[in-house]
């Protein structure tokens, strides 16, 4: 008897035309001057995001995070959504447990990468560079500034440890939050303050003719004896990609 491949087919079907349906910065995009931009990164990374938060962009401190996991399969590269915590002249702030996939990943390959997306202005901005950790103090400080909610979750801890039901996590989240809530400056020795310093930031801005603007900073080192530029000075270097 033959197989009737048609009714496997349909939700392909009805998936591509959704997908072909889709439209992208359906609005009016800014213009992006690259002719006034900062000499640093951060500048424009801080003049991005108050634009974006006044331009009404629903959580434009979430990010992706990039990394690679070294196992038996080599060079496995990792991506989640996480939260930025900071972006100051050491660089860009995250927090995690030091035990996690992305913790270990982290101590094996202290190399990152982050990307944002603001499809409101149909901005992206992308950071690679080195990633150290931040002083214990540092990193249970900025864990407490949160709410309760972040501190009750670091408490569960076991992130990316197999779970055995949902009724296992409901009683660890249950008696973790009873514990943030009554000792709102709890440690959790696991939690750990990463701090990415870009070697490069790129930032992409949309047009809707496909004229995309791409300014990527590169970072240099100048009149410095040491392999990383120690007692030297940073400066930035502009340069235009295609889009």
């Amino acid at each position: 008897m033959p197989h009737d491949d048609s009714r496997a087919a349909e939700p392909v079907t009805t998936f591509r035309r959704l997908l072909h349906a889709q439209r992208v910065w359906d609005t009016e995009l800014p213009a992006f001057d690259v002719d006034t931009a900062p000499a640093t990164p951060l500048t424009l990374f801080h003049r991005w995001f108050a634009q974006a938060v006044a331009a009404g962009q629903v959580e434009p401190h979430v990010m992706q995070l990039a990394t690679v996991d070294a196992d038996e399969k080599g060079p496995w590269p990792d991506v989640r959504t996480l939260m930025l915590h900071d972006a100051d002249e050491r660089g860009w702030h995250f927090a995690t447990h030091a035990t996690s996939r992305k913790g270990r990943q982290l101590a094996a390959n202290p190399a990152a990468a982050l990307h944002f997306y603001w499809p409101t202005q149909g901005r992206q901005i992308r950071v690679r560079g080195q990633v150290t950790t931040a002083a214990p103090a540092e990193a249970q400080a900025d864990l407490h500034a949160r709410s309760t909610g972040a501190l009750a979750a670091a408490l569960v801890g076991h992130q990316s440890e197999a779970l055995g039901s949902q009724d296992e996590l409901a009683r660890a989240s249950e008696a973790a939050w009873e514990r943030a809530a009554a000792e709102p400056s709890a440690r959790v020795p696991s939690w750990t303050l990463y701090v990415l310093a870009p070697d490069e930031v790129e930032f992409f801005q949309g047009d809707a003719r496909r004229q995309h603007v791409r300014l990527r900073y590169e970072r240099r080192h100048e009149g410095g004896s040491g392999s990383g530029g120690e007692d030297g000075t940073t400066v930035w270097r502009t340069r235009l990609l295609w889009p």
